[in-house]
């Protein structure tokens, strides 16, 4: 095939220089649901998405933002925490039920640690403070969507495609978890957490090491990984108050000890240090 010509200056396009660059390229026309009940947010918001190439739907309620969730099903949603009537957690909720890895991003004006927790707990993959910087949001946007991207795109080595780790089976091709015959329900997150720690079993990482590992990020707040690891111990732990899969090493993180995992794993983590 004949590559196009770029209209303003005649030249073939240049080739993605690096796979962050390739995976950029496919964000291009990617979906957004902007719920926010102020029209100004709203507008300025939608302005810098459609700016950095998203395309943008808007809703003003929760009921208009679960009826287009499901009409348009977007490739990820930007939530008001606090929309008039049902807000922004209970949308979060609902539109998860049906399909738990889109990506969500929350806007709240609410800055307690409570209520940022409370909405990582209902599955919040990222969250931003009001007031907000748009550009911020769309750095947000673009950074959350290119991390489901990967994942979705991530290559399988060989004798990878379905990791057997003792109770639990990951099929990483279906991005599906099995624990004892029944299929867990996790959210895109919950299960890169999972995925990142089983093929690493027995050795130990912080939270500031998971999170720039797992979500990204080289600045964040550490409650993040905290919840999920909570989060995480309800779904694959037989008893999530003492987890025997998912443990805490005090003072430094965490660990998932599985089949293989022993001491031998956990001799070579302390020499490479918990942040290798």
């Amino acid at each position: 095939m004949t590559p196009s010509l770029d209209s303003r200056s005649g030249s073939v396009p240049a080739e993605p220089s690096s796979p962050q660059e390739a995976t950029d390229a496919l964000l291009v026309g990617r979906s957004v649901l902007l719920v926010d009940d102020d029209p100004t947010v709203l507008e300025v918001s939608r302005a810098y998405l459609e700016r950095a190439g998203f395309t943008v739907h808007t809703a003003i309620d929760a009921f208009s933002a679960l009826e287009r969730a499901a009409t348009l099903r977007p490739d990820l949603l930007v939530l008001d925490r606090m929309l008039p009537g049902v807000d922004g957690l209970e949308v979060c909720r609902r539109v998860r039920a049906s399909r738990p890895d889109v990506p969500v991003i929350m806007l709240t004006a609410l800055s307690a640690e409570d209520d940022r927790i409370e909405g990582l707990e209902a599955g919040v993959d990222d969250y931003l403070a009001k007031p907000f910087s748009p550009r911020e949001l769309a750095l947000r946007v673009r950074t959350v969507l290119r991390r489901a991207l990967a994942a979705e795109r991530s290559p399988q080595t060989p004798g990878e495609a379905v990791l057997d780790r003792g109770a639990l089976r990951i099929d990483t091709a279906a991005r599906t978890v099995i624990r004892g015959g029944d299929e867990l329900v996790l959210t895109a997150r919950e299960y890169d957490l999972l995925l990142y720690l089983a093929r690493r079993p027995g050795r130990v990482f912080t939270r500031e090491a998971l999170l720039e590992a797992v979500w990204g990020w080289s600045h964040g707040d550490p409650s993040t990984v905290t919840v999920h690891v909570r989060r995480l111990r309800e779904k694959i732990e037989a008893d999530a108050a003492h987890p025997t899969m998912l443990v805490t090493v005090w003072g430094f993180g965490y660990r998932l000890d599985l089949p293989g995992s022993g001491a031998d794993a956990r001799e070579q983590d302390r020499r490479r240090g918990p942040d290798s």
